[in-house]
């Protein structure tokens, strides 16, 4: 726990330090999201594969799709349709959980708003929510899904400084069924712009303990690394991350997507959205 410790430190330091004219928005491909709404009448579009897994039980992502609108000023609308997969360890040592056959198909699909709240000023950073529902359209029998409507509710920060971003947060998993458990999540993210085409971040990532139906059993804390390719032409990129867990139960995580923006206006929005893919805690839907 003390690399964790001195990374949010670090994170958390930098915040309130530096400043910069510029917003550059995290969330996909890493797990800490950021406050800052797609401008308005810009939309973003994602496709993406992932996995997220335990020893408990193996669950990748993909194809899924995401939608981002910009509906109103500092109001961002969002929306992902993923298809992804179980495969249960069946080991019974880690007995109840982890069993069962493995299957893929539809999971549940997820609904937000992000809100920006305070906008980012050269002495305080950007302060926004972005609560979203899992709508229960998984196969909760084949463990495709909670089989239940639940709920993210975060509060993140972000401040940029040159060439680096700063961002972070927590927040509360609200989930109401069998076998799964409602629990903390949080994390903080650096990132730099090393070329006109290559950004590169890291960020510590942790969430507690998700239940016996979900592969994260216990808690964990990661370490992902990852980052941002633009190509010529403008308003698409590569995203790439992967990251593994440095405390708590072993965990492993990926994302790779590709990602498209554009708007009324013609101008370059900033790149990011909801964070990696949608997920229960460590599940990767």
């Amino acid at each position: 726990m003390t690399v964790t410790r001195l990374c949010s430190g670090l994170a958390l330091l930098l915040l309130f330090i530096f400043a910069v004219p510029r917003l550059w928005a995290q969330g996909p491909p890493f797990q800490t999201d950021d406050p800052v709404p797609v401008d308005l009448h810009h939309y973003e579009f994602y496709i993406f594969g992932g996995v997220d897994g335990t020893p408990v039980e193996l669950d990748p992502t993909g194809p899924a799709f995401e939608f981002n609108w910009g509906a109103v000023p500092r109001l961002q609308l969002h929306a992902i349709l993923p298809l992804g997969g179980v495969l249960p360890s069946n080991n019974p040592v880690y007995l109840p959980g982890g069993t069962g056959p493995s299957n893929f198909g539809l999971t549940d699909m997820e609904l937000g708003a992000k809100w920006g709240f305070i906008l980012q000023t050269s002495h305080r950073p950007q302060i926004g929510t972005f609560p979203m529902l899992e709508l229960p359209t998984g196969n909760s029998t084949k463990g495709l899904g909670v089989g239940r409507v639940w709920y993210k509710l975060p509060l993140w920060v972000e401040k940029d400084m040159g060439k680096w971003t700063a961002c972070g947060g927590a927040g509360y998993q609200l989930v109401k069924q069998t076998q799964y458990r409602s629990f903390p999540y949080g994390g903080f993210l650096l990132k730099k712009e090393l070329s006109e085409r290559l950004e590169l971040a890291g960020e510590v990532f942790s969430h507690g303990r998700e239940g016996f139906a979900a592969a994260q059993t216990q808690s964990s804390t990661m370490i992902d690394l990852g980052g941002y390719y633009h190509f010529k032409r403008e308003g698409m990129q590569l995203l790439f991350a992967y990251g593994h867990s440095i405390a708590g139960q072993t965990e492993n995580y990926g994302y790779l997507g590709m990602y498209w923006t554009w708007g009324k206006d013609g101008k370059k929005a900033a790149a990011g959205g909801i964070g990696p893919p949608s997920r229960l805690g460590g599940i990767a839907f």
